[in-house]
């Protein structure tokens, strides 16, 4: 959504083909949900139970075509495998490796394709593993690494973390924040035991799906912590004040991130996170994975073994 309305920002005429069936959402209520600005168009691809990736590959690269794009950005290999086949001009976006059986082949098919190819990877982690297993396909000149980012007018004139919390209603008190999924790998049990640490400090969890909302509530509620504060999903649009609303913003990945295909992305993420809590300008305790360190470093954040509980509680202390 965000590449969408940023290139129709930049004046391009975007169209962007979705699975599923239109909500009837007025543009001001997407625009909320997601966090994004300048309007784009968006089509609606009915669902099928099988087979799901191809039937909407299938239908969005041929509606692309009729509607005769110069650009096919896509995201899905299927997609991009099809596109290319047709000989189209057509940018992958990459976020991890090929996965399962089919990705891999349909990601070496996308290469040796017809038509220009170009390849957008996250983070350098993952261009050196790309460029190990296909090595010779990729084309250098065609390949860049454009790692996630966010919209920095979200983030100018936010107020101070006392003044935040006022205009939430949140505690009045020193704040440690958590954006984000509550997959596995999030580092949620060495937050719940930091929150045991320091029952002065409010800890401030935003993100997740109900269920899983649900669940660590349940966690929480048997552990008698009362300083772990669980908001739940929020639009986008909200995140930078909540965010603000932090005197502290934490990210203890583990070494496995699950993501929502159950996948682990550990080694190659780039994660939204880190972008937004530099944005945030508020201090950052943080995992020290290696593709972390492509963006935080000793200078603007702390960083420390993710399986070292003891390090952390002391970081929180200072």
């Amino acid at each position: 959504m965000k590449v969408c309305s940023s290139l129709a920002d930049l004046g391009h005429n975007v169209r962007l083909w979705t699975l599923g069936s239109d909500p009837g959402m007025e543009w001001d209520v997407i625009a909320k949900h997601y966090g994004v600005g300048k309007q784009f168009t968006m089509k609606w691809i009915a669902d099928l139970p099988w087979p799901r990736g191809w039937w909407y590959s299938l239908r969005a690269v041929r509606a692309a075509r009729r509607w005769r794009a110069d650009l096919y950005y896509v995201w899905p290999y299927q997609a991009a495998a099809l596109a290319s086949r047709m000989g189209l001009p057509t940018l992958l976006e990459l976020h991890d490796r090929p996965q399962g059986r089919m990705g891999p082949i349909l990601f070496r098919r996308f290469l040796l394709g017809g038509g220009a190819r170009r390849v957008v990877i996250t983070t350098e982690a993952l261009l050196d593993w790309v460029r190990e297993f296909y090595d010779g396909l990729l084309d250098p000149p065609s390949t860049i690494v454009a790692p996630n980012g966010v919209d920095l007018e979200r983030y100018r004139n936010l107020p101070d973390p006392e003044q935040a919390r006022q205009l939430l209603d949140l505690p009045d008190q020193l704040t440690a924040g958590y954006t984000g999924h509550l997959y596995r790998g999030r580092g949620l049990d060495l937050m719940l035991e930091l929150a045991s640490s320091y029952p002065e400090v409010n800890f401030l969890w935003v993100g997740g799906e109900q269920e899983a909302v649900d669940r660590w509530r349940a966690r929480i509620e048997e552990l008698g912590l009362e300083n772990v504060q669980l908001l739940g999903f929020l639009p986008n649009e909200e995140l930078p004040m909540v965010q603000a609303s932090c005197d502290v913003l934490l990210m203890p990945y583990e070494q496995q991130i699950q993501v929502s295909s159950g996948g682990d992305t550990a080694a190659y993420a780039s994660p939204m996170k880190v972008f937004e809590y530099l944005a945030a300008g508020r201090a950052i305790i943080a995992s020290d994975l290696p593709v972390i360190r492509e963006i935080l470093n000793d200078s603007n954040s702390m960083l420390l073994p993710p399986d070292d509980a003891a390090a952390w509680i002391g970081a929180l202390r200072t």
